[in-house]
């Protein structure tokens, strides 16, 4: 488990194992998130990055006969 300190500036440094493992790179934009006390920092993905993600979902429609 890693743990971080909060500076003086409220500043944290992300631990370089989770950087490396999630390919966090200097200069990434991050959104965050709260829940209750808990805080998530997402990576925010530029548009052309995500081109593909969704290559062989199912898209098919099951719908009611009287919504055709």
């Amino acid at each position: 488990m890693n743990t971080v300190t909060v500076s003086g500036k409220f500043q944290v440094v992300i631990p370089k194992e989770i950087r490396e493992e999630i390919g966090l790179k200097a200069g990434t934009i991050m959104e965050v998130i709260t829940y209750g006390s808990r805080i998530e920092l997402i990576p925010v993905q530029p548009m052309k990055n995500l081109k593909g993600i969704f290559k062989g979902i199912d898209t098919e429609i099951n719908r009611d006969e009287d919504r055709i």
